[in-house]
């Protein structure tokens, strides 16, 4: 097997922690968001020029939308950005009792629904957090709780087997998923992931149904198969990758996000480009609003 080629893309500012990468097959733009500054940004990669829309607090994800607009878990709930006019609109509030939590880790499924996991964002971190579908008509419903950080969405190839992870406990999932619904069944563990293999971030699945984690604890990605098998893992040039994204022409690159703590050089927190895996991606869905 050939050793991938791992670019730092030169798309400035580099991020404080990058998070929740996205591929535009329509524009052939890349998106992706930065938690505390917080914003998201948009960017094609082939010229290296980005836009950014700064947001009123924490950003823990995104996804696209059908319209050409944006899906965007902010603090306090599931809004839709228009990229032109810059404006917000609420779509859901998932955890309006939930002072202890903010929104992480969300990905919009095959058929359009937009699944958002929450996390404690306080320092002693207890299992308080959920899992959330939420569909076009704004109604939204709890898939899954005793969560502490909700992490690592994504769908098989033929949308009916759902990957999620804890990146505090260390935990990988699979379950079976319904599109007709949007309901899962009980999560069968895959992994329970050692600080030194990489603990699971964000992450993306191929077109073989190989689940690529950030190991944001080890500077790794990690290719996990459903049988809970370790297939394959790549070090990065970062020590905190975060989120990986297929895409580019035939879904062929991946895209990587990091983080950067005080007191870490300029490589951290910025976006990767990974050729030569061999492997294409999965498409993700448009949320159908």
């Amino acid at each position: 097997m050939n050793e991938p080629k791992i670019r730092i893309l030169d798309v400035p500012p580099a991020t404080t922690t990058g998070e929740s990468p996205v591929w535009d097959a329509r524009t052939g733009h890349l998106w992706w968001v930065d938690i505390q500054r917080p914003a998201i940004h948009r960017t094609d990669p082939r010229r290296q020029k980005i836009e950014s829309w700064t947001m009123p607090s924490d950003v823990g994800s995104m996804g696209l939308c059908r319209s050409g607009r944006v899906l965007v878990s902010l603090r306090n709930g599931v809004h839709v950005l228009d990229p032109e006019s810059g404006g917000l609109e609420l779509l859901a509030d998932v955890e309006p009792n939930h002072p202890r939590n903010r929104l992480n880790d969300g990905k919009t499924s095959p058929e359009g629904r937009f699944l958002v996991g929450s996390m404690d964002d306080t320092p002693d971190k207890v299992a308080g957090a959920a899992l959330h579908s939420v569909a076009a008509d704004r109604s939204h419903q709890r898939l899954r709780e005793g969560l502490i950080v909700s992490n690592g969405l994504a769908w098989s190839p033929d949308g009916r087997t759902l990957w999620h992870s804890d990146s505090r406990q260390a935990r990988i999932w699979i379950s079976d998923y319904d599109p007709e619904t949007g309901r899962v069944g009980p999560a069968r563990e895959v992994a329970h992931v050692a600080n030194e293999t990489g603990r699971p971030d964000g992450a993306a699945v191929d077109a073989e149904g190989g689940y690529w984690s950030a190991g944001v604890s080890a500077g790794v990605l990690n290719r996990w198969l459903p049988d809970g098998t370790l297939d394959r893992s790549i070090e990065l040039p970062v020590k905190s990758p975060t989120m990986p994204c297929f895409g580019g022409p035939g879904l062929r690159t991946l895209y990587v996000t990091s983080l950067r703590k005080d007191g870490d050089g300029p490589v951290e927190g910025s976006l990767l480009e990974i050729e030569g895996l061999g492997v294409a991606g999965t498409p993700v869905g448009l949320f159908a609003d």
